[in-house]
């Protein structure tokens, strides 16, 4: 019984990312009916689920924590892709849909996800233990690209409004990429061992599991199909991203939210991803996928909106208001709190599903 579960499970995660391309190329650029658009809302779900069942699969090929780092840069990277075109495509009222969107981004690892498994993981294990050295180095580097990109631009005066000038981008782009490659450094090479997974003697976990991992030829496979997959779902959001507009205004909510909702659902495989593995004690991959996000998010977008100005019309407005500068503060001091000890109990957890639920009052009421 279980050898045909897997097999269709097998056929399913294949088939659903290569259907979701196809629908993607049959409408692209198309308005879309209301039953499309349920086909498309449908389709969705079902490459988010292949995505993470494809991931998984890498991540027990390589190891960590190199899984959690594939799947964190490939979500970004077309992340990166679907804000650049609708920022091509919106005009003016595009011009804060890059911040809107890392910002969200950023309170969605960072506080969502984050927060998510460590009150999963220490529910099903009493505590959810990490590793504080390595955590403490991504929370840094976020909470460092955060206001160097999202801060600053409130309080520079070489140019009006929450705007950096050229120079000042081209400083912000350059300071995201060496950060960030610096932290994949440490992360895969020189310190590896502060990113992999910890028992609660504090003893490193150098394997997932016990079970025989995939050959290599299931893995390349596998990333082919993820690839399909993320495609699908940023294209596919793209293609509902009109409905959402609508629905949007129609309610009176702030047109910020509409960065909300593409990054929940760009970040939805990351979610269940890290979910999956605070239930089987891996809390490290867990906040090795939040924090890993968070970072790419912002290391990947500044500089690609940065090149992207050169022929984007309009501003380009990266400056958060005070509100969510408190919000970011509140982030990064709860975060710390957090990570110090290495282990975590549900208050923790909590703690940061509060600050997450506050943000999402805030986008809705400002």
């Amino acid at each position: 019984m279980i050898p045909k579960l897997r097999a269709l499970a097998a056929r399913w995660t294949a088939a659903v990312p290569v259907f979701g391309i196809v629908l993607l190329a049959l409408t692209w650029g198309r308005d879309l009916s209301g039953v499309v658009v349920a086909l498309v809302t449908a389709v969705l779900a079902g490459a988010v689920l292949a995505a993470v069942h494809h991931a998984e699969v890498i991540a027990h090929r390589v190891g960590e924590p190199f899984g959690s780092l594939v799947l964190a840069v490939a979500v970004t990277i077309i992340e990166v892709a679907l804000i650049v075109t609708l920022m091509a495509d919106g005009g003016d009222k595009s011009s804060t849909l890059a911040r809107d969107t890392v910002f969200a981004a950023v309170m969605i690892t960072c506080n969502g996800i984050l927060g998510l498994c460590l009150l999963t993981g220490a529910l099903r294990h009493r505590v959810a233990v990490f590793n504080s050295e390595g955590t403490g180095a991504a929370l840094a580097t976020v909470a460092t690209l955060a206001t160097l990109s999202l801060v600053l631009p409130t309080f520079t005066t070489s140019k009006p409004g929450p705007e950096f000038s050229t120079a000042q981008l081209t400083f912000a782009a350059l300071s995201s990429i060496v950060l960030y490659g610096l932290f994949v450094a440490t992360q895969t090479v020189r310190h590896r061992d502060y990113f992999l997974p910890v028992t609660k003697e504090g003893q490193v976990l150098d394997a997932d599991d016990h079970a025989e991992g995939p050959s290599a030829r299931t893995a390349l496979i596998s990333l082919g199909l993820l690839a399909l997959a993320l495609i699908g779902v940023v294209g596919l959001a793209k293609g509902v991203s009109p409905t959402i507009e609508s629905g949007v205004e129609s309610a009176g909510l702030p047109h910020a939210v509409v960065g909300v909702i593409i990054a929940l659902l760009v970040l939805l495989p990351e979610t269940i991803a890290a979910v999956r593995a605070a239930r089987r004690n891996r809390v490290q991959t867990s906040l090795n996928l939040a924090l890993g996000s968070a970072m790419a998010s912002i290391g990947l977008t500044i500089p690609a909106v940065a090149i992207a100005s050169v022929w984007l019309s309009g501003p380009l407005v990266l400056g958060l208001s005070s509100t969510h500068m408190v919000l970011l503060v509140l982030t990064v001091l709860v975060g710390t709190l957090t990570v110090v000890p290495g282990r975590a109990t549900p208050l923790q957890g909590g703690v940061h599903l509060v600050l997450f639920a506050a943000y999402l009052e805030l986008a809705v009421n400002p």
